[in-house]
């Protein structure tokens, strides 16, 4: 059949044609780009995942972005603080230089003090000036804000680490479960056969005290009484870390008690008669029971005081123990600490009268404040954490109770309470001490942060952007193999149905040849 009002053939070829062009630009496109997906009708599903895939990794390199800036954080952080201990030593050096009043001349301590007042003021001009683009860092800013603090109950609260988890505050719930207690033992004046009578030594008796400090060894002649024991102990308390107290002191033979300084179980007492008679027994101490809280008014006329005692030469103190928001938090003494990275983490200082009474209850609020550090590429808690970095000013630094009373490293100034001429260097001393444990644990933590959290973090997220950008490149980067050989494909096609066009076309011309 010949027909010319319809070229099929060459409608066939005109169709082939543009497929194979619009092929032949699809391969140009994609080889010229190096994209598989250049536009949602090139792979509308494989389009959607591949955006998401894009959007994950975008969060996830910013995050190791994040990560690396918050190290150099702590990095710079680190070094201010080892200026600060390395100050805190050479305080502490001149302090025991000055402790040898035999040897040391009054303007040499004068010189001490001097170069105490300039390393505590430089301490302070650190704490105020260290920081990293424009953000302070050991000023207190990146501290939390606490309200609603009972001082009397938390003398020092620290907190290292909250999770506010979308709350505009945490509260806090401290229960004192069990008091903290310190070491006791009790003299009766009626022991039968024992050298004390009637308050007074009966015969020459030589005591062995013992306390966390060190040892002293009392000879206490006959006929002694035991209000002038009392005086003897306590003329070197400092040096047992003992005190001794009649327990009636209207009644010098009510007996005695001898008790350990501090509290908890680094704490203890020993009293101990040495050369004891043969047969032994003579001189007896007891202790409370199964470590058991000493009542407010201990007397061996009261029954159930006396019921509650047992023999003994030694005793223990006891930590305390409290529940803080529903966790068992551990005692150290008077302090409490609590690690719990999920909610909160925290160090207390209780007062004496809360910490040694039973069911004592306190509450007070975290309300902001601390360094938060987005570790993820999601903005969640998650993948957020928050920790606190203290004031290392010399009015923060360094709360130690003495007397009651909460003292800190600014009380070693000159004029201070505790300066080189008041002459109270175990006090001082033991402020150091704790100035220099709160530096080192704050770059402990800081550093196990560092190596824990943020190295760990980088490692672990650099991990998974290598393998969500190769499932990235799988769904929308162009192979060029593949695509080489279809362009090879589609210009062959191309040119067979372009020459097939031209032959159709010409076909029609043949019916010419019909009409002669």
């Amino acid at each position: 059949m010949s027909r010319i009002n319809s070229n099929v053939p060459s409608l066939i070829a005109r169709t082939n044609l543009s497929r194979a062009n619009q092929d032949l630009e699809v391969r140009l496109q994609r080889l010229a780009t190096g994209l598989k997906i250049n536009r949602g009708a090139d792979n509308p599903a494989g389009l959607i995942v591949s955006e998401r895939l894009r959007s994950e990794i975008s969060g996830l390199n910013q995050a190791v972005n994040n990560s690396q800036r918050a190290s150099s954080v702590i990095a710079t952080t680190e070094g201010a603080l080892a200026e600060i201990a390395d100050l805190l030593n050479s305080i502490r050096g001149l302090v025991v230089e000055a402790a040898n009043t035999g040897a040391i001349s009054t303007q040499e301590r004068q010189a001490n003090q001097l170069q105490i007042d300039s390393a505590i003021d430089t301490i302070t001009r650190i704490s105020n000036s260290a920081s990293f683009g424009g953000l302070k860092l050991l000023n207190g800013s990146l501290d939390y804000v606490t309200s609603g603090l009972d001082g009397d109950a938390i003398n020092k609260a620290t907190i290292f680490g909250a999770n506010f988890a979308g709350r505009p505050q945490i509260q806090v719930d401290v229960n004192v479960i069990a008091s903290a207690q310190t070491a006791a033992l009790f003299l009766s004046a009626s022991n039968a056969g024992s050298p004390v009578a009637a308050g007074h030594f009966a015969s020459t008796t030589t005591l062995e005290i013992a306390g966390p400090l060190g040892v002293q060894v009392l000879e206490i002649l006959s006929g002694q009484s035991l209000a002038d024991v009392v005086r003897a102990i306590n003329a070197f308390t400092q040096a047992t870390g003992i005190s001794a107290s009649l327990l009636n002191p209207a009644n010098p033979a009510s007996g005695m008690q001898f008790s350990s300084q501090g509290f908890g179980s680094n704490a203890f007492v020993s009293v101990r008669r040495l050369n004891e008679p043969s047969g032994g027994g003579f001189f007896r101490t007891f202790s409370i029971a199964s470590n058991g809280a000493v009542p407010g008014s201990p007397s061996f006329s009261d029954t159930a005081f006396v019921s509650a005692l047992t023999a003994a030469n030694r005793d223990t103190g006891r930590d305390v123990n409290a529940i803080v928001n529903g966790a068992l938090a551990n005692g150290n003494g008077l302090k409490l600490s609590l690690q719990n990275q999920t909610a909160v983490s925290l160090e207390l200082q209780l007062g004496a009268a809360f910490a040694t009474t039973n069911g004592s209850t306190t509450t007070f609020y975290i309300t902001g404040g601390g360094a938060l550090y987005q570790l993820g590429g999601q903005i969640n808690t998650s993948q957020q954490t928050n920790i606190g970095i203290q004031s290392m000013a010399a009015s923060r630094l360094g709360g130690t109770l003495n007397a009651g009373q909460l003292e800190f490293l600014s009380s070693l100034r000159s004029g201070g309470s505790n300066d080189l001429n008041s002459r109270q260097f175990q006090n001082a001393s033991a402020i150091l001490d704790t100035s220099i444990d709160e530096v080192s644990t704050l770059r402990g933590r800081l550093g196990a942060f560092e190596r824990n959290t943020l190295e760990t973090n980088v490692r672990s997220l650099s991990t998974a952007i290598e393998n969500l950008t190769a499932s990235e490149s799988r769904i929308r980067d162009a192979d060029f193999a593949d695509e080489t050989s279809r362009l090879t494909r589609s210009q062959i096609l191309s040119s067979a149905s372009t020459s097939i066009l031209a032959l159709a076309n010409q076909q029609s011309q043949q019916v010419l040849q019909l009409l002669g």
